[in-house]
């Protein structure tokens, strides 16, 4: 395993997972965060509030003499009476420090006096907390107000804080609790809508681990549409690679069967020059070398026929059928001598194939093998022009022999199909000549001939 290897150990399920599960954290966190501040301000704007209140208590029931404050009637707010209640209320002047406390703080010791003798303006409001390290804390309230006598005071209200906080800490375990809770939920949720989500990637990945194995032939089934597609070019990709493959596995045996009619020819040849020896000989040693140079040919041919899916960039060029198929009757009748077959052929020299002289070759070496091979004494071989403008190319051949049964004409057409397995062949002559012109796009057929025999038909289109 390198260093960088356990990065990709990861699942894209468990990936973001752990990335949903850090968003959501960071959020609950910051919710919290936020909502905490919040209900805090919320209780200290409250104690304010009530604190604003007291003062105003102080100031509906207080009165001045000589510069002593007392009450007439006893304060509304029952704690300012109670000693030690939370609650304590003072008086204060700059000059004069402290007028008057509150009966709830005659046993009070205010840790920071100072604060309530400073300075404050008329009419001002001034909030403060004042924590005691270790001990408790403390809201402070104070307000400034000019008096009869002309003279400034400060009305000041303390109060214990220690049951706000109490509400902000229960609060905030509640809080805590409730969005641990929310968390878990959400990351539950979140797992069984993920494992949803990327189920048809689950699926896909059995699919194809299927399709290794050889129990699926491509993928299938409803997949979402953004993966489709992914899975259109997965079938593409798999179908290819399958021809491809069975491509390869038949090139060996087409090329054996490609080079069957050069080594029949070189084969009936040199035995008649070895016996024979005649004036001929340097033209049958001739033909020897135009059979081996075809083979040579064959075997390039088939080799790059192995690895291409189709002969669209052959689409472009233009052979002269008539030359080809002169040139392959010209062999076979070398071939086929001791038969004495009567040729009928009607040929059209101006017949031009679209595509590679190789495929015309191979395409015309096999359907007349077959008809010198089957034929008993005639022949007939047609090259016509058809069609609108004369662009499509027509190959009949015909022969007399025992001919080909109706419900085995689309079968001969198959790869190792053979209609007589008395006469020596691999019965992929026929597969090779359909795989080409399927290849073109064209057409190929089998039929009986008025000669007795099997007539084939291929049609090339020129779109």
């Amino acid at each position: 395993m390198t260093p960088d290897s356990t990065a990709t150990d990861y699942s894209l399920q468990t990936r973001l997972l752990i990335v949903f599960s850090i968003l959501l954290g960071v959020f609950l966190s910051l919710t919290g965060v936020v909502l905490d501040g919040a209900f805090r301000n919320s209780i200290e704007a409250g104690a304010q509030d009530r604190l604003q209140g007291q003062i105003y208590l102080l100031l509906a029931g207080a009165d001045e003499e000589n510069g002593e404050f007392f009450f007439l009637e006893t304060l509304q707010e029952p704690r300012f009476s109670q000693l030690d209640s939370g609650l304590y209320g003072f008086i204060n002047s700059t000059n004069a420090g402290e007028l008057w406390r509150s009966d709830s703080a005659r046993a009070f010791s205010f840790p920071e006096p100072e604060i309530l003798q400073q300075l404050i303006n008329v009419g001002e409001t001034r909030f403060d907390r004042v924590a005691i390290e270790d001990e408790e804390t403390y809201f402070i309230l104070r307000y400034g107000i000019l008096w009869e006598d002309d003279n400034e005071y400060s009305f000041s209200v303390v109060e214990n804080a220690a049951p706000y906080y109490s509400e902000i800490s229960n609060f905030r375990t509640n809080l805590w609790s409730w969005l641990g809770g929310v968390a878990v939920l959400l990351l539950l949720i979140q797992f069984y809508l993920m494992k949803w989500g990327l189920s048809p990637l689950q699926r896909m990945a059995n699919d194809l681990k299927q399709i290794e194995l050889g129990s699926k032939d491509k993928l299938e089934g409803d997949y979402p549409r953004e993966l489709r597609g992914v899975t259109n070019n997965l079938n593409v990709l798999i179908e290819s690679e399958r021809k491809q493959q069975s491509r390869y596995r038949t090139t060996l045996g087409d090329l054996a069967h490609s080079l069957k009619t050069p080594l029949a020819v070189i084969a009936g040849i040199l035995p008649k020059l070895k016996e024979n020896p005649t004036n001929e000989s340097g033209e049958q040693l001739d033909s020897v070398n135009d059979q081996l140079d075809r083979m040579s040919q064959i075997v390039t041919y088939q080799l790059q026929r192995a690895v291409q899916s189709n002969n669209s960039s052959s689409l472009g060029k233009h052979v002269n059928a008539a030359t080809a198929i002169e040139k392959v009757l010209d062999a076979l009748a070398k071939v086929y001598t001791d038969k004495g077959m009567e040729l009928e052929t009607q040929i059209d020299q101006s017949a031009v194939f679209n595509g590679d002289e190789r495929d015309l070759m191979e395409v015309l070496g096999n359907i007349l093998d077959n008809a010198f091979k089957y034929g008993d004494k005639k022949i007939r071989v047609g090259l016509i022009r058809s069609g609108a403008d004369k662009r499509d190319l027509n190959i009949i051949v015909e022969d007399d022999g025992p001919g080909v049964p109706a419900d085995k004409q689309e079968f001969i057409l198959q790869r190792g199909a053979r209609a007589d397995t008395l006469v020596q062949g691999q019965g992929i002559g026929l597969a090779v000549v359909t795989d080409i012109v399927s290849s073109y796009g064209g057409e190929i057929g089998v039929e009986k001939s008025d000669l007795g025999g099997a007539k084939i038909k291929i049609l090339f289109r020129k779109d």
